[in-house]
């Protein structure tokens, strides 16, 4: 059973390890022509089933993920797709896993074509895929098409302008790396942490800090998400209120972080989930602290570029 665990994303930004056999998972869609291997690399697009219960919003993986990662389930869009190599063997020159699989592009033949006759022969399958991911970010886009994304998945138009087409191509990339590298993101540098230097870093239940605020006159207790208390003795403040625009199937990057990462106890099972295990299992103590502060920067930044996409121009 060993061989047949991998690391998949749960939640948005959430990663957890995943038994794939079949012994326990008898409908694995199509997951196993995507990630074949735990060697097998790729990147797919993740776009909600229906919508009508949330605003529209994608994400990128380069891992298996959960059905319900968005509320109505997902529809996964490939770089790449394997398939079994019809030579069932492995010569001296080929690359190791070549023999088992075969590589194959997820992007038409037809939509490249068409897209280097409009844009320019320098066009790759890779471009047309970060353009997609680009798009669907689009503020205009989704409110131009909103009727439509609550009931089918999204139609991809091409932009008039080449230039468009590669401000939302290079945009997608951008997004892309922000996105399947969030672990890596530096913390934002306005962002500041008070108390880590005691090396206490163990989670239980983050919260926002709650102040007191007048409303018609009456006092009212709300929270003041510019700071977060992580436990008894850390606690994060200075968070740029654009950092909770970026919103994930109807909640912020940063809130499914707070969500996902506390300790709970199954009152069926008795069975308690604790993350704080995770960052044991990563060799990392301070792994959601650190995930939190980069998630901070990561929707920061992916704010600053989805506001700098063009507008949307077709014939």
């Amino acid at each position: 059973m060993v061989q047949d665990t991998r690391r998949a994303l749960y939640r948005p930004f959430v990663k957890t390890n995943l038994y794939f056999g079949d012994m326990l998972i008898h409908r694995r869609g199509q997951f196993d022509d995507l990630f074949p291997s735990n060697d097998a690399s790729n990147l797919v697009i993740l776009s909600p089933g229906k919508t009508e219960r949330r605003e529209y919003s994608v994400l990128i993986a380069d891992s298996i993920v959960d059905l319900n990662i968005f509320d109505g389930g997902v529809q996964c869009f490939p770089l790449y797709y394997y398939v079994r190599d019809s030579r069932n063997q492995l010569s001296l020159f080929d690359e190791v896993g070549r023999g088992e699989y075969e590589r194959q592009d997820g992007v038409s033949n037809f939509i490249l074509q068409r897209a280097k006759t409009q844009y320019g022969k320098r066009v790759t399958k890779e471009d047309i895929f970060f353009y997609v991911y680009g798009l669907l970010h689009s503020q205009d886009f989704r409110s131009r098409f909103s009727v439509d994304l609550q009931k089918m998945l999204a139609r991809i138009p091409l932009v008039t302008s080449k230039d468009d087409f590669w401000a939302f191509s290079n945009a997608g990339r951008r997004l892309a790396d922000l996105h399947i590298h969030y672990e890596s993101v530096p913390a934002h540098p306005d962002v500041v942490v008070n108390g880590a230097e005691l090396g206490n870093y163990r989670v239980e239940k983050m919260r926002f800090r709650r102040v007191k605020v007048k409303v018609d006159g009456k006092d009212r207790t709300v929270d003041d998400k510019s700071t977060i208390h992580y436990n008894s003795t850390i606690t994060i403040s200075n968070i740029p209120d654009k950092a909770y625009e970026y919103v994930v199937n109807g909640r912020s990057a940063i809130e499914w972080i707070m969500d996902r990462y506390q300790v709970r106890t199954d009152k069926k099972s008795g069975i308690t989930n604790d993350p704080n295990g995770w960052a044991e299992e990563v060799g990392n103590p301070r792994y959601i602290l650190d995930l939190l502060l980069s998630v901070i920067n990561v929707s920061v930044q992916t704010v600053d570029i989805v506001d700098n996409l063009p507008r949307l121009k077709f014939d």
